[in-house]
């Protein structure tokens, strides 16, 4: 059950209205306070109230907590208890979430936090960073449509850079051999709790653990294995894990697991049928491969990069479009970013009435596809055209102009760098699909929230610099007459 607030806006509450019982007054320059002003906070309660009974259970926490919460979860980088510990020792904090005074116990529960995760979804996050960065350039009169590189021809306007990259997830380096070895654990358990709801106990099966874990040592503690030596190993992991998988079905209660047992047994019986095609047929790859048996949705992530040929995790197609950043796709299948350009483009002219004037983006993106989309659209694509050079070479003010772009473009890398290094995004810890995406999107959100505060002190820093030099000139004149 949801209870609505009150129809005043809550980001109304005045500082001089939060009371404190140890005396004093918020500071009004304070970040969380300035943050609490800025977010629209009541245009997404309705959606956010629409998953829930209207009558039934017990009240839920308000829209502006939950997603406080994860805000402040993502901004200081703690786990979800200390994130808790911090509300409750902090009063701006809770200011920021909605509160009218200052509390001294903790306002909710730890496992209250993986609840916000799975209630407020990517979808509701991306629409919640359009309306913030909306609202942000119509105030500042920085609409993208009202730009000054305006063209007379053409009625697009601005410059779009768009790039992926790929989230790595909480997973150790996968190997068929360590995956067997953790399938066939994960089957001896479950077996385990199947004989402890078996009626007809007798003689409990046989499962060779012990064997099996010997074998297992005996191979992964060698600091060279060769391939025969390899496959061997793979061999007896497979005849283990067959033999427990016919040892579950022989019992024939499966339907008693817990969900989370009959989950992975699930995985386990498509571990088990991809390593023993790869193993029979001699494969190196096969689609839709299990990496994780804890995150069976993971895939691995070809990238090509040096040190780092292969990630896994979700792959992340991105906008940048004056600084701020929009998530275009979450996907956890490998795709060729190519294919993005066209939806961007649309989403941009969702977002901003108009098509961009200009696409900044490397060179995976330059298919004649795109260049024909581009093409007809009016839309200025970076790079150098298709085909052979002119035979005098291309001139110094084109190369000058490709430099540039590409110089341009680095910001979307520098955006990366940001979120994977200040956030949580270089190793993302959730372990459900939805609430890895939940937790991708609201790092990209958090940015650009920073980015607004970040830019009135950026601007009133170069103020006072100005002042600061055009006074000192003025004072060397003065000496000099």
């Amino acid at each position: 059950m949801y209870r609505k607030t009150s129809k005043k806006d809550t980001t109304a509450i005045r500082i001089e209205d939060f009371f404190l019982p140890f005396g004093g007054k918020l500071n009004g320059t304070n970040k969380w306070v300035k943050w609490a002003q800025l977010i629209p906070w009541d245009d997404f309660e309705d959606l956010y109230a629409s998953q829930m009974c209207a009558d039934n259970g017990s009240p839920a926490l308000p829209f502006r907590v939950a997603i406080g919460s994860l805000i402040v979860k993502e901004h200081t980088g703690l786990s979800d208890r200390d994130v808790v510990d911090y509300i409750a020792e902090n009063p701006y904090v809770q200011y920021f979430l909605g509160y009218e005074s200052f509390l001294e116990t903790k306002p909710f529960d730890s496992s209250m936090m993986t609840h916000f995760r799975k209630r407020i979804t990517d979808e509701m996050l991306t629409e919640f960073n359009d309306k913030l960065v909306g609202d942000h350039l119509e105030k500042n009169d920085q609409n993208i449509s009202k730009n000054d590189d305006f063209d007379n021809d053409s009625d697009n306007s601005g410059t779009m850079i768009i790039d992926a990259t790929c989230i790595p997830a909480d997973i150790r380096y996968p190997t068929d051999l360590s995956l067997l070895n953790e399938a066939r654990e994960k089957s001896e358990s479950i077996i385990d709790e199947l004989w402890t709801g078996y009626e007809n106990k007798g003689l409990k099966p046989r499962t060779y653990r012990i064997q099996a874990r010997k074998h297992f040592l005996k191979n992964v503690r060698k600091k060279k294995i060769t391939t025969t030596q390899r496959r061997k190993a793979i061999r007896c992991q497979l005849g283990y894990l067959r033999r427990n998988i016919q040892t579950i079905k022989s019992i024939g209660i499966i339907d008693k697991l817990s969900p989370e047992s009959h989950h992975q047994l699930l995985v386990i019986t498509e571990v088990y049928r991809q390593q023993l095609e790869l193993y029979t047929e001699q494969k190196l790859s096969i689609p839709d491969r299990i990496v994780s048996i804890s995150q069976p949705h993971v895939r691995p992530i070809v990238r090509g990069k040096a040190g780092r040929p292969v990630e896994f995790g979700a792959k992340v197609s991105i906008s940048l479009v004056d600084g701020f950043a929009f998530v275009d796709r979450i996907s956890f299948d490998a795709y060729n970013e190519s294919e993005d350009l066209k939806n961007q483009s649309e989403a941009y002219r969702t977002r901003f009435g108009v098509y961009p004037k200009k696409i900044l983006a490397d060179q995976i993106y330059r298919t004649r596809e795109n260049r024909l989309f581009c093409k007809e659209n009016g839309i200025k694509l970076s790079g150098k055209p298709l085909g052979r050079p002119p035979q005098n070479g291309y001139s110094a003010e084109e190369k000058q102009r490709w430099r540039q772009d590409e110089c341009e473009r680095v910001a979307v890398e520098g955006k990366f760098g940001q979120v994977k290094r200040r956030y949580s995004l270089g190793r993302v810890m959730t372990k459900l699909s939805d609430t890895t995406r939940t937790v991708i999107t609201i790092a990209f959100f958090l940015a650009n929230l920073k980015k607004i505060l970040f830019v009135p002190f950026l601007r009133r820093l170069i103020m006072s610099f100005i002042s600061f030099f055009s006074t000192s000139a003025y004072s060397i004149e003065l000496r000099g007459q």
